[in-house]
């Protein structure tokens, strides 16, 4: 089976060891993660994990079936690109000297609708916010112009296409179900 790159966005309680369990389901069922972002929701005491991973439709659903069934972990949904609204940040250290040198190195930046954050002797700061494609197509040609001294990126950060988070729906039906018991 031909893998893709999955986006699974799990939600927890802000509990102390859970992203060590969310992550070890990856590591037991040997699966690399590609990028990780951890952050608060949009709820109260509720944290968002937006983790990605190469994997087949099949190990995939195991993977968040079984970060489900963790105690502290209130919902998990996996999404293919197109599912989803997706960013990411990307921060460029370089060459000043080297810049000042070739115009087509600032060409490049305009192109990529990247920003200029910092410019000084030594070295100058872009920032680049887009998608992974973006990201890594900058860097390549950064890098080609041997002005790069220092890269990073964020973690995939993302946003169902529906109008609430589902782990939203979730919570209002376990309120509702739980009601319905008392």
């Amino acid at each position: 089976m031909e893998k893709k790159l999955y986006t699974l966005l799990v939600y927890s309680e802000n509990i102390a060891g859970i992203l060590n369990q969310i992550t070890a389901v990856f590591t037991r069922r040997q699966v690399n993660i590609e990028s990780l972002n951890v952050s608060a929701s949009s709820m109260e005491g509720i944290h968002k994990y937006t983790i990605t991973a190469y994997s087949d439709p099949e190990q995939i659903e195991k993977i968040t079936r079984q970060i489900e069934k963790k105690i502290d972990v209130v919902k998990a949904n996996y999404y293919l690109d197109d599912e989803i609204f997706i960013h990411e940040v990307a921060l460029f250290k370089i060459s000043t000297d080297i810049l000042l040198k070739n115009p087509e190195v600032s060409r490049t930046i305009r192109r990529h609708n990247a920003r200029m954050m910092e410019v000084n002797p030594t070295y100058s700061t872009v920032l680049l916010a887009g998608l992974t494609e973006e990201v890594q197509s900058l860097f390549k040609y950064l890098n080609s112009y041997d002005c790069l001294r220092q890269y990073t990126r964020s973690g995939r950060i993302a946003v169902t296409r529906s109008k609430e988070e589902q782990v939203s729906k979730y919570l209002s039906e376990q309120e509702g179900g739980n009601n319905d018991r008392a």
